[in-house]
């Protein structure tokens, strides 16, 4: 992995994924007690910065191979930009999801097209069935996180960042990055090393299930005891990827964690303040800067994502609006 891949997935999905923006609000910054700038990828097609991954991935593919057709796995958000990104060239695309999914995430990737294959978490293997339908179909699997062209993909929220920073002046500030396994955080570490140095990136996950954390610290992969628990269930993984812990691991800061609590006020505090809307697990990186000690005067957080279960989101607002 390197620069070279996220400037050619960047030249790749110019003209199709949105450049988000950098959102501002006085009264977060008072909140804070510092300055608090929102990277908005709640605004990527299908609701998430997922898109910009898979579009990479599928490009960078051969025609002849691309042709036959992909699948991933995914309870919501990869399967989406997945879906949206075959569509877009014209192949089919097979989602293996969660049959405990959220409702909205598999009506709106079957709406992007793709055929779901709902399975049972307690009594099916999901590898196994992908495994099987990719072997009967020629599919190409497309990874959510640990794929170099998927990490590239993400790597291009990075470059938008340097270069929205240095227009507001910004040289210096931690960058909260949600984290599940890595792709995200380990992409925009990447972008930011060459582009804006003075930028570091930070991984941001629930408490209880801060791998990533706790694998920094060690300097080994650590593993979540637990794969449930967590409102945050967009970013629970087992571990950090093979590919993205290495990276993560020579360029991020320290991780932080933070409570599904935190994560519902700051989804709330988004709509309010923002008007944007944000999933908990796209939640975390905004709770973080905005209830973290410890942070320094400026800190931008990636709001990766907004496809929120109505009862979710309305809970939020109740309880913290």
């Amino acid at each position: 992995m390197n620069i070279d891949m996220i400037q050619a997935a960047a030249a790749r999905l110019a003209g199709h994924a949105r450049v988000t923006p950098l959102l501002s609000s006085p009264f977060l910054d008072d909140l804070a007690g510092r300055r608090v700038l929102v990277k908005a990828e709640c605004l990527q097609h299908t609701g998430s910065f997922k898109y910009r991954g898979a579009f990479s991935a599928l490009s960078a593919l051969a025609p002849d191979v691309r042709a036959r057709g992909v699948i991933a796995y995914s309870s919501g958000n990869h399967a989406q930009g997945v879906a949206l990104a075959a569509r877009q060239h014209g192949v089919a695309a097979v989602i293996v999801m969660p049959a405990d999914a959220p409702r909205l995430k598999i009506d709106n990737t079957r709406a992007y097209g793709a055929e779901v294959v709902l399975y049972d978490r307690a009594t099916e293997d999901r590898d196994a069935l992908g495994a099987r339908l990719a072997g009967e179909r020629g599919l190409t699997l497309i990874k959510p996180f640990d794929e170099p062209q998927v990490i590239a993909g993400q790597g291009t929220t990075g470059l938008e960042i340097a270069a929205q920073a240095a227009e507001l002046g910004v040289t210096t500030a931690d960058v909260l990055v949600c984290c599940g396994g890595g792709g995200l955080t380990s992409g925009i570490a990447l972008a930011l090393a060459d582009r804006a140095p003075g930028l570091r990136a930070r991984p941001v996950e629930p408490v209880g299930f801060d791998d990533v954390a706790r694998s920094l610290a060690a300097g080994t992969i650590q593993r979540n005891a637990a794969l449930a628990g967590s409102i945050c269930d967009a970013i629970v993984t087992p571990q950090p990827g093979d590919i993205t812990f290495p990276i993560m691991a020579r360029l991020c800061g320290p991780g932080l964690a933070v409570t599904d609590d935190q994560a519902l006020h700051a989804m709330a505090l988004a709509f309010s303040r923002l008007k944007i809307v944000l999933e908990p697990g796209g939640a975390v990186a905004l709770a973080a800067a905005l209830f973290a000690p410890d942070l320094g005067e400026t800190v931008i957080a990636v709001a990766s994502g907004g496809n929120v279960d109505p009862d979710i989101f309305a809970g939020a607002l109740a309880r913290f609006a």
